[in-house]
């Protein structure tokens, strides 16, 4: 028996003996194993592997389709290459770079066309791809040791790929080759390109968005929601790079080694305050009219400390900024409407009481004195302290919360009385130019950060919470930021770098029993990419400080 091994498979709760060596795809075709979609990995003892993976000890199994995140992110990273390849198989001299997500895609820019009609060349390039896809090419693997593959990405051309690589301290590289073209990316992809069957390429904006299956039905294509300011946010913080020569992870590594970190930190921050300021004069144009700035955010952008900033910059203009905390405005307990699993929803905007919150700012608008609510989670009542508020000459009103921009919450209040801000942590730079940096990371880096330092939980607990905190903004935040006068980005160039020393021994604290397990793995791969900087000359006004600490602000 010491040529066989236990494997033990969840999707159907079996266990079966197989010779050593048995490869996951085999597996698959004797158990005939059948999910929802197309098998595309598995997590073998809750780490992620392609399905050519071979097994030499015993093993606990769950195959994975494109439902799973996991899975999701293989076809996203397995269709850009499909992508990257039809672009160079019809023009060897462009270069495309994969740039952040938008509209429910990914947007893309590709250079070298003679082409000016970015329609037809999205219509040609979709063609190949959809050609390339259907001859069933094999993604094939291959590591490489350090100085070959350096000597590959030099020879290729692979420009970013070399800054990041000559900074990294590992012997090994994996590169991946689909019909002859060899490319490097973050994670795992599909076994081959005919498990790529929904897709689309369409022009916007300067390039083309890559379209991709929605997460609840990936038969059909995300819906195109139109985000112009989000767009432009990006195109922004593009801009920011540039004035610093800073293109991806292997830029800021360099900075970094070159002993120039501490110009870096100043001038990201220097030029957070002027987008700050410019925001609080567009405030003081409007100044006749705003009496109330509502502020939203997804989780860990930084809502708290930019309000705060914020309120520095229109004192400075000579107005008087309050704010008014949304969570005295709770409803009772027993008035709080239910999930689907009967738990308290206390994100909904029904747990606040929607009607005293409006009454309350039109009392105020009119010059009236308010008694102010409190609410406490203790007893699950709201009650009046005795605490009072009235607006006084050049007083603007500041309420941060997630529900900020949703028309509703501030449904009695004249529009124009309104000032509305979106702000979140929107990563630019890539890992390369053929691999991005999700957005979602930058924040998820973020709050394990903050919940370990200022709420005493761990790592784990952050993971495991981190679905249902995504779910709440899809559904209370996201649909209503184009409802914005104006974007904020958070992010900042150096952020991941500084968090990786911090993060990084936290997410190594989570044991291989846990599901979250391979969320950690992924993490840490990602922030291995980073030379880390010390926190020491961060500013105490600084959005990050929010989440380490040493900042100069109340929360």
């Amino acid at each position: 028996m010491e040529n066989f091994i236990e494997i033990t498979c969840k999707n159907n709760n079996t266990i079966k003996t197989y010779e050593r060596g048995v490869s996951l795809e085999s597996i698959i075709s004797d158990q005939n194993i059948k999910l929802n979609y197309s098998i595309l990995g598995a997590l073998v003892n809750n780490e992620l592997e392609e399905l050519n993976y071979q097994l030499y000890k015993p093993k606990t199994i769950k195959f994975i389709d494109i439902s799973n995140e996991d899975g999701m992110r293989m076809y996203i990273r397995s269709l850009s290459f499909v992508l990257i390849k039809a672009v160079k198989d019809l023009n060897p001299k462009s270069e495309i770079n994969i740039e952040h997500s938008v509209s429910n895609g990914i947007y893309c820019e590709i250079t070298e066309f003679d082409n000016t009609d970015t329609s037809q060349i999205a219509s040609d390039i979709k063609n190949l791809m959809q050609k390339i896809i259907d001859k069933n090419y094999p993604f094939i693997r291959k590591d490489l040791e350090r100085d070959k593959a350096i000597k590959l990405y030099k020879k290729h051309k692979f420009t970013e790929k070399l800054k990041l690589f000559k900074t990294q301290k590992k012997f090994y590289s994996s590169v991946y080759y689909l019909d002859g073209l060899v490319d490097y990316f973050y994670g795992y992809l599909v076994p081959s390109t005919v498990y790529l069957k929904v897709f689309d390429l369409l022009s916007y904006e300067n390039g083309f968005l890559l379209r991709i299956p929605k997460k609840t039905n990936p038969n059909e294509l995300r819906d195109i929601i139109k985000q112009k300011q989000m767009f432009n946010i990006f195109k922004e913080y593009k801009n920011w790079s540039e004035i610093l020569d800073v293109k991806s992870i292997g830029s800021i590594n360099e900075i970094i080694l070159s002993n120039k970190e501490s110009e870096l930190i100043k001038i990201s921050e220097a030029l957070h305050e002027k987008k700050v300021a410019q925001i609080a004069d567009e405030v003081y144009k409007r100044r006749e009219n705003v009496r109330l700035i509502l502020i939203s955010g997804p989780s860990a952008s930084g809502k708290t400390t930019f309000s705060k900033r914020l309120s520095i910059q229109l004192k400075v203009l000579g107005l008087k900024p309050i704010q008014i905390s949304l969570d005295n405005y709770f409803v009772d307990r027993e008035k709080t409407p239910l999930d689907k699993n009967g738990e308290y929803n206390f994100e909904a905007l029904e747990a606040l009481d929607l009607e005293l919150f409006n009454k309350n700012l039109l009392s105020l608008f009119a010059q009236k004195e308010i008694k102010v609510p409190s609410f406490s989670f203790e007893t699950g009542k709201q009650f009046f302290s005795g605490k009072t508020l009235k607006l006084c000459k050049n007083n603007i009103l500041i309420v941060e919360g997630i529900h900020g921009l949703n028309p509703q919450l501030t449904s009695n209040i004249d529009d124009n009385l309104k000032f509305k801000i979106y702000i979140s942590a929107l990563t630019q730079i890539g890992i390369d130019n053929h691999n991005r940096i999700p957005t979602t990371d930058n924040r998820l880096i973020r709050r394990i950060v903050r919940d370990y330092k200022h709420r005493g939980y761990s790592a784990l607990e952050t993971l495991k919470r981190w679905d249902s905190v995504r779910k709440g903004e899809d559904e209370h935040i996201f649909p209503y930021q184009e409802e914005a006068d104006i974007m904020f980005n958070s992010a900042l160039l150096y952020d991941l770098a500084v968090l990786k020393m911090y993060v990084t021994p936290l997410l190594e604290e989570i044991q291989q029993l846990e599901p979250q397990y391979a969320e950690a793995k992924r993490l840490l791969k990602f922030l291995s990419y980073f030379v880390p900087i010390k926190s020491d000359e961060i500013p105490p006004t600084s959005i990050l400080r929010e989440f380490l600490s040493g900042s100069s602000f109340i929360y």
